[in-house]
């Protein structure tokens, strides 16, 4: 429990490279350009960061949220893992944003004058492999089979497939970092392997040279976090199935070669020595 507790730690005062790179403004603003084009008269200057931390994170999805003018925009990238899950977790992260609105502008909404209100706008960056890859997803259609209900969510997907743009560039970066992994495992090697290749190929190339001792730290302590959070899953697997040896063999019923059997997180002479402690227990 305490090596869980020091991973959870550890997340919360670590970025990820998709928070770092996009929790700069001269970033930030390069992706607000990608999803509207048309407006070329914003400045780094009018975007606020409205990022609500911890609320979603997970090793799995990276959240951003940041307004701007009259328009509230939440990113959340998602990786291999896929699930339509995802469009819930947006809708409690604008739930949250706009609570966090409402108790920054003091506005109360028990007045009878009709409060403002940001215009939402929810993207998913999907940087994994996908066949099938709609253009939006929403709530409506995902969990109550297409009929009208009285909460409507409707989020737009990016995949980066518009060529030089910075999405394009952060998903390129990190189909370079899967491939580099595969073949060097979770070590400093794939990290600069990917930073070298990336920045031959003129991705994110800027920002690695500028951040890349960052880059290194942040990517090494996410290889740590995982193997905390793999060996925490596999005490927990053995914890329990030592339960279920204990209880199997104290009910007389089973040998301990039919334990074994049953039990594939522990070796027979886990359950023998189980067996013995018993035995001497009275």
């Amino acid at each position: 429990m305490e090596e869980m507790e020091e991973c959870i730690a550890k997340r919360r005062i670590k970025d990820s490279i998709f928070t770092n790179l996009f929790g700069e403004k001269k970033y930030l603003i390069q992706l607000y350009r990608t999803i509207h084009p048309e407006d070329i008269r914003t400045t780094e200057s009018e975007l606020t960061d409205i990022t609500i931390k911890n609320i979603l994170t997970d090793g799995l999805y990276n959240d951003l949220g940041f307004r701007v003018g009259n328009k509230v925009v939440i990113l959340v990238e998602a990786q291999s893992t896929w699930t339509m899950n995802i469009i819930v977790r947006i809708l409690m992260y604008l739930v949250q944003t706009y609570h966090n609105y409402f108790e920054h502008e003091k506005m109360d909404l028990y007045s009878s004058k009709k409060i403002q209100l940001p215009k939402p706008e929810l993207y998913v960056i999907y940087t994994g492999e996908r066949t099938a890859r709609p253009d939006i997803i929403s709530l409506s259609e995902e969990f109550f089979d297409g009929q009208v209900s009285a909460v409507e969510v409707k989020v737009k997907m990016l995949y980066g497939e518009k060529g030089n743009d910075i999405i394009s560039q952060y998903v390129s970066f990190t189909k370079v970092y899967n491939e580099q992994l595969k073949q060097y495992g979770r070590t400093r090697k794939a990290v600069m392997e990917t930073i070298r290749i990336c920045k031959n190929k003129n991705v994110l190339k800027e920002y690695l040279e500028a951040r890349e001792k960052e880059v290194v730290t942040i990517m090494m302590a996410l290889f740590d976090e995982e193997q905390v959070m793999r060996n925490y899953v596999a005490r927990k697997e053995k914890e329990t199935a030592r339960e279920t040896a204990i209880k199997m063999l104290r009910s007389g019923k089973f040998s301990v070669e039919e334990v074994a059997e049953y039990i594939t997180k522990l070796s027979i002479d886990d359950i023998r020595e189980i067996e013995a402690d018993l035995i001497n227990c009275g």
